[in-house]
């Protein structure tokens, strides 16, 4: 039985992520905001431990490792994340909530991955899986826009390229995913894939990651993406 933590596990991709490794018999320390309201992971079946954690504040994060203690984590896996506000354009960009953005969808990652270091670097195959998206990458065109959204996920991917370098030494696994376009309260109801669906193909992804895949940038299908 390996150890899971991921954030944001109360919906959406966070939510079918902690089903499917619960399913596979793994312990999963589910993250969110308000664990006493996360009724959908409540039911789940499984080796479930449900813990408070809000990425964007640091003692928070302090108070969750704390928690942990010196326990082995075989994988964390950074699925928080935000959309940003709907003023992102040239004409009405909210800079605030920009800040925001970057905060949780860059920062938050960084963050949570380099406080549980100690945890991490006591499993036999130690992996961080940051949840990324497509709309950061700079070999693709896809529309205008979302300048907040698009810009923390480009920062969070160059992130994690560069922490898998650091941290090769320690045989740590760190790679940025793109899940796909899902259907969430983010990705909408026009999404092609489902939670499930894609939660499905990043799990089969994370079991399975190697060194020679650290560093590189994935799709929910196994498939290296363009930076």
């Amino acid at each position: 039985m390996q150890t899971i933590v991921i954030s944001g596990a109360n919906r959406g991709i966070g939510l079918a992520l902690t089903r499917q490794f619960l399913q596979a018999g793994h312990h999963v320390i589910a993250g969110c905001r308000q664990p006493a309201e996360a009724a959908d992971l409540l039911a789940s079946l499984g080796s479930l431990e449900l813990a408070q954690l809000d990425v964007g504040d640091a003692k928070s994060v302090s108070l969750f490792c704390q928690q942990l203690g010196t326990r082995a984590v075989d994988v964390l896996i950074n699925n928080a994340g935000v959309m940003g506000g709907e003023q992102q354009g040239i004409g009405d960009m909210d800079y605030a909530d920009w800040l925001h953005t970057f905060e949780i969808n860059t920062l938050a990652p960084f963050r949570l991955a380099t406080a549980l270091l100690p945890n991490l670097k006591l499993a036999a195959r130690p992996r961080i899986a940051t949840i990324s998206s497509q709309m950061g990458a700079f070999g693709l065109e896809l529309g205008t826009g979302l300048y907040a959204y698009r810009s923390s996920k480009a920062a969070v991917s160059k992130v994690m390229q560069v922490l898998a370098q650091e941290l090769a030494a320690d045989n740590i696994i760190v790679c940025p995913l793109h899940p796909g376009w899902v259907r969430t309260d983010m990705g909408g109801q026009s999404a092609h894939i489902s939670t499930e669906a894609s939660a499905s193909g990043l799990f089969k992804l994370i079991d399975n990651l190697t060194m020679d895949q650290s560093g590189r940038f994935w799709t929910w299908e196994g498939r290296e993406h363009v930076w």
